[in-house]
């Protein structure tokens, strides 16, 4: 009789075995060397990863902004920039740009037209003559001009808006030197 205990016992225990290994690769946290179960539940790192957004203006103007993105899944890092374009990328570094209708917040804060002294309509980062140019346009006919308008070019043009930066451009055009 006790030979059949002994041979019971180890059936029940050998069967408890069995259900306890089946049942560990389901329990959170637990894992198990060398086993799909282990791949599985095994916590990863996050990615840490440098964006640099770049914006381009109507006006030409290329601002950048550096981001630095903590990443624990790259469906939602490219859902967050899916309407920018990937121009450049390495192992940790993503570049993407974006094209915006509008002018940059330079001219907004700081943008003049004006003329150059051998009449080319220009956009200057301050009043004309006094600072650097941050774009070039045509060559105008100043004799064509009126006074008004003359003066207005040599004292400067504030840009404060899209729609006064195209209105400027579109006004200054028909006066422009056409090359034959």
């Amino acid at each position: 009789m006790r030979v059949i205990h002994i041979a019971v016992y180890r059936y029940a225990l050998a069967g408890f075995a069995v259900i306890l290994f089946m049942f560990m690769g389901r329990v959170p946290g637990l894992v198990l060397a060398n086993s799909a179960a282990a791949e599985n539940n095994q916590k990863t790192e996050p990615l840490n990863l440098t964006v640099i957004l770049e914006r381009v203006y109507l006006d030409g103007e290329v601002s950048q902004e550096l981001v630095h993105e903590t990443c624990w899944n790259m469906e939602t890092f490219w859902a967050k920039y899916d309407q920018w374009q990937l121009t450049d990328t390495n192992k940790s570094t993503y570049v993407f740009r974006k094209k915006v209708d509008d002018i940059s917040p330079l001219l907004k804060a700081n943008g003049f037209f004006g003329i150059t002294d051998d009449g080319v309509l220009t956009i200057f980062n301050g009043r004309p003559g006094q600072s650097r140019i941050i774009q070039s346009f045509f060559q105008i006919d100043i004799r064509r001009l009126e006074s008004k308008k003359q003066e207005e070019l040599f004292q400067g043009i504030p840009i404060k808006s899209k729609d006064h930066y195209v209105e400027v451009l579109e006004t200054f055009e028909p006066y422009s030197l056409k090359k034959e």
